[in-house]
């Protein structure tokens, strides 16, 4: 099936619905920049988005469907397509706000794999998810620690790759949820080179051409000539020649203290982050609300809010949407890229 790339097609999984999920994406779907931009198509079950309505959007309809082919994508109405059932006493009962439990797992498993299911049938051109709670997933009994590795696992892919998008500043992940430790001990040349040319790769088809690509040091001062540690003599930058060596503009490494101000201020296309605190903390100080993630390597684009689930605040209407605004318009200007480079 060939999906149109004008105002694309996307699918929306609401996240964790004890969590603020369902609320950030009814809030976001009414700003106006989204139904220009893109065609959404909300995987979630009535019951859920019903209780967070009145919080957010009193005067949002819904048009509940259980056939993809059947949505209308008509401003003011949203079109929700009901995955695994469940009526508003048992969503009270199982699922109260700000608490972990097994169905709320369960109903979010069943909204991503649906999700995954329609892009590969070309029924949607990019999914946009919301935020998970890891707990529930293993109550639920998923084997997945997290979205991406479930989007890899269920797609086929050969790898991930996950892009923070702050603004202007990307982001990328040499390693991702893995102790610290064994972060450390990932930081070789190999897997740095690997990583360098899938980053060069997806920048271009995101529209950067021969972009510029800052790898972050891992010890202080990039090691002071190994006096703070080798890595970055024995690792590092080897990679990094190698990677200039093929075309790649790779540089580095360059401190990590300094490397994402300088990124903020336009010097670099892309950071690569050696591991995931490194990286998130510069982006959620930068911008907490406005950082979004981007998976890279699927055979469609999927983007996320980069925060969690904020029990603390769920079912109170304080949530702030604007990650979940920006992940979707990211998705929409993403996805025909995507697709047209598989093709």
């Amino acid at each position: 099936m060939t999906v149109s790339v004008e105002r694309p097609i996307l699918a929306i999984t609401v996240g964790d619905p004890a969590g603020i999920g369902p609320e950030i994406t009814l809030a976001a779907l009414q700003d106006e920049r989204v139904p220009q931009r893109c065609r959404p198509l909300v995987l979630a079950e009535p019951a859920v988005l019903e209780r967070v309505r009145p919080l957010v959007a009193p005067e949002l309809e819904f048009h509940v469907i259980a056939d993809p082919a059947d949505a209308r994508y008509e401003r003011g109405r949203v079109d929700v397509l009901s995955v695994m059932p469940v009526d508003g006493d048992r969503l009270h009962r199982e699922v109260p706000f700000g608490q972990v439990s097994r169905l709320a797992g369960e109903l979010s498993f069943a909204w991503i794999r649906r999700s995954i299911e329609l892009a590969q049938e070309g029924v949607v051109d990019g999914v946009v998810t919301g935020p998970i709670n890891k707990e529930a997933i293993q109550a639920a009994g998923v084997p997945f620690i997290g979205h991406t590795e479930m989007f890899q696992e269920l797609t086929g892919s050969a790898t991930s790759l996950t892009m923070f998008q702050t603004g202007s500043v990307k982001i990328f992940f040499l390693t991702r949820h893995v102790p610290l430790r064994v972060a450390c001990e990932m930081v070789k040349k190999d897997l740095i080179l690997k990583t360098l040319r899938e980053v060069a790769h997806y920048l271009t088809i995101l529209g950067h051409p021969d972009p510029e690509i800052a790898v972050a040091a891992l010890n202080p001062h990039a090691g002071d000539g190994g006096l703070l540690g080798t890595e970055e003599q024995e690792e590092i930058l080897p990679a990094i020649e190698a990677a200039q060596a093929e075309g790649i503009r790779a540089v580095g490494p360059v401190p990590a203290d300094s490397v994402f101000v300088q990124a903020a201020r336009g010097r670099y296309d892309a950071v690569l982050s050696l591991y995931h605190d490194q990286g998130h903390i510069a982006s959620k100080v930068l911008d907490f609300e406005g950082t979004i993630s981007i998976t890279l390597g699927l055979p469609f684009i999927r983007s996320s809010v980069d925060h969690g689930t904020a029990f603390d605040i769920a079912g109170q209407g304080r949530a702030q949407h604007e990650s979940m605004v920006k992940a979707i318009l990211a998705a929409a200007e993403y996805a025909p890229r995507i697709r047209a480079a598989r093709r």
